[in-house]
């Protein structure tokens, strides 16, 4: 096992394609890349992604691309596990994100129910901006460090979210510029609104968010790559909608330039919004352009509603059940891309936002470029230690229990991971094998590796041959018998 996480999953290669190296990488990074669920799915893949969710194998201080065995896993003593460094595991970075992503909604929460007419900023908008700052800093210095190749579906998500804030804070900002007993024009207050409209419109974004942080429980994960597979469908349709709507728009707007005046613009965009969205209005048609104008918005609506929409569905619907029905690989697909998102390209020191504004402002800028790195190295030890000192001390209890699962699993010989089943728990008296007819089953069933296939088929041959054998003599005996009574 050790071998084959160490020297088949997580060594590094590179291949040679059209005369030039690829860039080095892995059986777990490569399967996540191409999205191979049928070697995602194997065993021996799925252990190794567990061992490094779990911190049991860590990249090498001297070297990031080689992985090595965490030393102290089997280690019972609480005050090992008591450390800055075992916040590069991926459950704990995972469940520092939850947690971060919680507090940050409950302070959205605060700001927005606790509306200031002044236009005042109180502490909970303060630590809201605060965090917003730092998630920021946190997306643009990955893609600074990744390129375009790090921009998904969630960090544009994250990136609107973080854009509406922004409007928020500087709306805030300029009402602040106008003072109170000046306000008479009413421009603080109407700069408050508009910052607490742009506020409570991210709302379903602060709620959607979450899903972000919790696809490493099943059923949120298959749900997500539902949605991400009907979002990749969905660009067929939007297509098929887009083409549809530049021509029909084009003979609405000619139809409005017929008498020179472009006065129906409004009104054509409101209404071919509402026929795709299923609320469709033929009465504002009756006066415009007679009788083209409504016939040609007829089409339109059956066009929409009635073909393109339907193509929609068939789309979700298909992708829904190719996903369920092959919804644990694509879960464990989404697992393991998740695990390595922690473990492929891991900071040196584990800032995670709005932490990072602490290193970015409190040691990267002030210190890194003059303390020796030695030196500057134990400094952000000890700036972890104080920051994650709550979940550190958690983590470490856990890790003693499993320390302790993993010292017994050792002793019998099984796995680290190894997890003891109910019936192996009972007591002998308790469990009647033979008694149930399991030793009965598992004899029958059980093969026989000290004798190779062909000798048991000739044994088998030999018992058989045995038998006609017998049975011939019993019926010459027979025939026999007969005759001398007749």
């Amino acid at each position: 096992m050790e071998y084959l996480m160490s020297e088949v999953m997580l060594k590094r290669y590179a291949t040679i394609n059209d005369g030039s190296q690829t860039a080095v990488a892995n059986v777990i990074e490569k399967s996540v890349d191409l999205h191979a669920l049928r070697v995602i799915g194997s065993s021996g893949y799925q252990k190794t992604v567990k061992y490094l969710w779990k911190g049991w194998l860590v990249q090498d201080d001297n070297d990031a691309t080689t992985f090595v065995d965490y030393k102290q896993k089997a280690n019972p003593n609480y005050w090992v596990h008591l450390n800055p460094d075992r916040m590069r595991a991926p459950i704990y970075q995972n469940a520092t994100q939850v947690i971060v992503s919680l507090v940050y909604l409950g302070l959205y929460t605060g700001a927005i129910n606790t509306v200031n007419p002044t236009g005042d900023l109180d502490i909970t908008e303060i630590l809201l901006y605060v965090f917003t700052l730092g998630f920021l800093c946190d997306e643009f210095s990955k893609f600074w460090k990744v390129g375009r190749f790090y921009l998904g579906f969630w960090n544009v998500f994250n990136l609107i979210l973080y854009s509406l804030l922004a409007i928020s804070f500087v709306t805030r900002c300029i009402a602040l510029t106008h003072p109170i007993e000046d306000d008479h024009d009413g421009q603080r207050e109407r700069f408050n609104e508009l910052s607490y409209n742009f506020l409570a419109f991210s709302a379903p974004m602060f709620w959607g968010r979450l899903l972000l942080f919790m696809d490493t429980f099943r059923f949120f994960g298959a749900m997500l790559v539902v949605l991400k597979v009907m979002m990749k469908e969905s660009l067929i349709f939007f297509a098929l909608l887009i083409v549809v709507i530049v021509g029909f728009l084009q003979a609405f707007i000619g139809m409005d330039n017929v008498d020179n005046k472009s006065d129906a613009t409004v009104f054509i965009l409101q209404n071919m919004a509402n026929a795709i969205l299923g609320s469709p209005d033929f009465s504002g048609f009756d006066a415009f352009a007679p009788p083209f104008g409504i016939i040609l918005y007829y089409i339109f609506t059956f066009t929409v509603m009635v073909i393109l929409l339907n193509i929609l569905i068939a789309l979700y619907n298909s992708a829904y059940e190719d996903i369920t029905g092959n919804a644990l690989d694509e879960y464990m697909a989404l697992f393991a891309q998740k695990t390595m998102q922690y473990v492929r390209a891991p900071d040196e020191n584990v800032f995670i936002a709005p932490f990072n504004l602490i290193e970015i402002f409190g040691l990267i800028l002030p210190l890194e470029w003059w303390v020796p790195k030695r030196t500057y190295m134990k400094l952000n030890d000890y700036v972890m230690g104080v920051i994650y000192a709550p979940l550190l001390i958690v983590a470490a209890f856990f890790e003693m229990r499993s320390a302790r699962n993993v010292t017994s699993n050792r002793k019998r010989g099984e796995d680290d991971d190894d997890t003891i089943e109910e019936w192996e728990q009972l007591d002998s008296r308790e469990l009647d094998l033979e008694g149930e007819g399991w030793t009965k089953s598992v004899e029958s069933a059980k093969s026989n590796v000290d004798l190779d296939q062909a000798t048991v088929e000739v044994m088998e041959l030999r018992q058989e041959l045995g038998e006609l054998k017998e049975l011939m003599k019993s019926f010459i005996k027979e025939k026999q018998g007969q005759k001398a009574e007749s």
